[in-house]
């Protein structure tokens, strides 16, 4: 049978049904996904030692001679343990196996094989212990070389995947190199087949490096791509022009109960220049927690009014869209703009309930300025009469489609405005890549008067004095926050931590106290009483989950305990910070943990050492990926095999590539097989 790229994996020699299934589960189903499972780590087993000169705790490899092989069976531990003695010009040395007795039918006595394992000692003397062998041979795929190890699944081996990618690696020919090759030859990039042959069995170090190299340019090079592909066909259409009036915003501006920081003018006329253009806004406005992004948004959404146009603000939780509603209805007066706010349970229209019929009536017969919503804004029966500005809160955590249907609710044959806000701040290299195709303006600067939140790690032996901390504060007028994180899989929901931790509080820690309960399993009536009492200070502590982590606005909070917190990410453990230190008193972070291990120790270490989200984003990235920390998984964002992130300068480079190759080559006409990898790897970003 003649074996292809594209021929399904159940048909290679030795891959049965079983195996098959096991492969599937890791996304291997035909010969080219094979080609592309990239290994995980490398063991370099290329350096031949001496028996003589091999010492205890270390990895070698052998060269020797198979004296003697036998299996010995131990009743008491119930397991087979294989003996092999081993012998070079030097000398001798044991090798043992637990449970495989089948060695004895791979190796005999007088075969010449490769050992690659690590060296322990015991009372017998040097061992090796369950190494990886191989007969001597012409080329090596498990010893005597760096090694590929890869990623399993239950009942499939390391070797098993070996012989199977050994066997269809000269495959790796007949997949197109869609990179030009005056480009690669400038940058001196290895071929596409070079590359997947030397990732999985290298030749050396050197090779191994010009292969990862070439494939995460490849990855790195179609984002870059399509990020300025997306911002071409944007700057095509056509945008609502939306004029500044200066006046009206002077006013707004002026009768603000707090003065606007120069991060935040400097973001609101930019945005403000960008709705006067003809070609659609695709901004991104980040800033961290608590540093007035919502009011940035409540300025240019009053201009949108002003000039009779309709705007969108989609929230991710019910929470945070409430959270919008009750401070845009505070700073825009009702002769201002008419605004309303619907989510999967509440339509809010004139300050007043009401039915479905008379609110989306209202919506498209443009007696409604502003809709402050969750995704039910993206519902069919939801039609606006003139839609010119959108902005998305916490954008990465919506899916493309979700983004995409919201900007197709115009009918006026332009494209709405986009501002994507993210109190998660994107590093420089995040910025680059999956938001290339957005304009990105900053929010650094805090509101005058906020004090740096002190943040401190409690070990398990401190927990009394911190509990009586927070009886000091509440002591002295103020609240605090108890987050709980998700310890149980089958609680998605985070619904039994809480209430455990609620009635652990509420009974045996602090009985004199009241305390609330916020989870995920609440209807919208039960939280918004939850966040009412807590807010209006009738309750001291409020246990609650993740549901927290954004949109929660209470001043008067100045204590944020953290359970669990080696459990969260640090992008998250800032977000739950800012809930607190949103006045002038001094606010603390108490990060309660029962862990040990140096890196989550290293990580919320971190989160004591600076106030600034934007490093802390940057270590959060690096520590656990994009996927993690951004929800990117969720969000249209492919899954990179082999780029990372972190790697800066390699980012640059496909950026500088992809601006020389469009340059040369606008619509890719001079590329088709480019053209093509891009259409099969393209996805839907930010709306188009």
């Amino acid at each position: 049978m003649r074996i292809s790229i594209n021929t399904p994996i159940g048909e290679l020699p030795r891959v049965g049904p079983a195996l098959t299934k096991r492969l599937n589960k890791l996304g291997i189903t035909t010969v080219a996904d094979l080609l592309w499972y990239y290994p995980f780590r490398y063991e370099d087993y290329s350096t031949i030692t001496p028996i003589v000169d091999i010492h205890t705790d270390t990895k070698v490899t052998i060269k020797g001679q198979v004296t003697l092989i036998a299996n010995k069976r131990v009743f008491r531990r119930r397991m087979f343990i294989t003996e092999c003695i081993i012998t070079d010009d030097t000398g001798s040395i044991k090798a043992v196996w637990f449970n495989q007795p089948f060695i004895t039918k791979l190796l005999a006595q007088g075969d010449l094989a490769y050992f690659s394992g690590t060296v322990e000692m015991t009372k017998f003397g040097l061992q090796l212990v369950g190494p990886q062998y191989e007969k001597i041979k012409k080329e090596q795929t498990h010893t005597a070389r760096i090694v590929p190890m890869y990623s399993l699944t239950e009942r499939l081996t390391e070797k098993q995947i070996r012989f199977l990618i050994k066997l269809v690696l000269p495959l790796a020919e007949q997949i197109p190199d869609w990179m030009p090759e005056s480009l690669r030859r400038t940058h001196k990039l290895i071929p596409l087949h070079q590359a997947l042959r030397e990732i999985h069995f290298p030749t050396n170090k050197n090779t191994l490096v010009q292969a990862r190299t070439r494939l995460k340019i490849n990855e790195l090079l179609l984002l870059q791509l399509q990020s300025r592909l997306i911002r071409a066909a944007l700057q095509s259409k056509t945008a609502p022009v939306i004029p500044f009036d200066e006046t009206l915003t002077k006013t707004f501006v002026g009768r603000l109960p707090f003065t606007l920081t120069d991060d935040q003018r400097r973001a609101a006329w930019t945005i403000l220049q960008d709705l006067q253009k003809t070609t659609p806004m695709n901004r991104l406005l980040q800033g961290d927690v608590g540093s007035g992004k919502t009011v940035v948004a409540a300025i240019a959404m009053l201009n949108a009014s002003r000039a009779h146009f309709q705007s969108a603000l989609m929230a991710p939780t019910e929470i945070l869209a409430l959270q919008h509603y009750a401070t845009i209805t505070t700073i825009i007066a009702p002769e201002e703009a008419r605004i309303a706010l619907l989510t999967r349970s509440k339509k809010m229209l004139r300050g007043k309930l009401a039915t479905s019929a008379t609110f989306n009536r209202a919506i498209e017969q443009h007696e409604v300025d502003i809709l402050v919503g969750t995704h039910a804004l993206i519902q069919d029966k939801v039609k606006f009469a003139q839609l010119g500005f959108i902005i998305i809160d916490e954008q990465h955590r919506f899916g493309v489609d979700q983004r995409k249907q919201l900007k197709q609710k115009s009918d006026s044959g332009t494209i709405p405005h986009l501002l994507s806000m993210t109190a998660t701040p994107i590093p420089r290299s995040l910025a680059l890549t999956v938001y290339g195709d957005l304009d990105v303006s900053t929010i650094t600067q805090m509101p005058p008067g906020r004090k740096p939140i002190m943040t401190k790690v409690v070990p398990p032996e401190k927990r009394e004095a911190a509990n009586e901390f927070i009886r000091k504060e509440i002591s002295a007028g103020r609240q605090a926050f108890v987050i709980c994180p998700l310890i149980e899989e089958s609680d998605k929901l985070g619904v039994k931590a809480a209430t455990d931790e609620h009635k652990r509080l509420q009974q045996d820690i602090f009985p004199e106290l009241q305390i609330g309960l916020l989870h995920g399993k609440m209807n919208i009536e039960e939280k918004e009483h939850a966040m009412n009492d807590f807010s209006a200070g009738k309750t001291n502590i409020l246990v609650a989950t993740a549901v927290v982590e954004v949109g929660i606005d209470v001043p008067n909070a100045s204590v944020m305990v953290i359970e669990g917190a080696d459990r969260f990410g640090l992008a998250q453990l800032h977000q739950f910070r800012g809930r607190v230190g949103r006045a002038a008193h001094q606010s603390y972070c108490l990060v309660f943990t029962d862990a040990t291990n140096d890196k989550a120790i290293e990580r919320l270490t971190a989160l004591t050492t600076t106030q600034n989200g934007f490093i802390l984003a940057e270590k959060d990235l690096e520590m656990r990926g994009p996927g993690e920390v951004y929800g990117l998984r969720q969000s249209g964002f492919p899954e990179l095999k082999i780029a990372t992130l972190t790697d800066l300068p390699l980012i640059m480079l496909a950026k500088s590539m992809a601006e020389e190759i469009l340059t040369d080559d606008p619509d890719l006409s001079k590329n088709e097989l480019l053209a093509k990898q891009l259409r099969q790897s393209s996805r839907s970003v930010h709306l188009e």
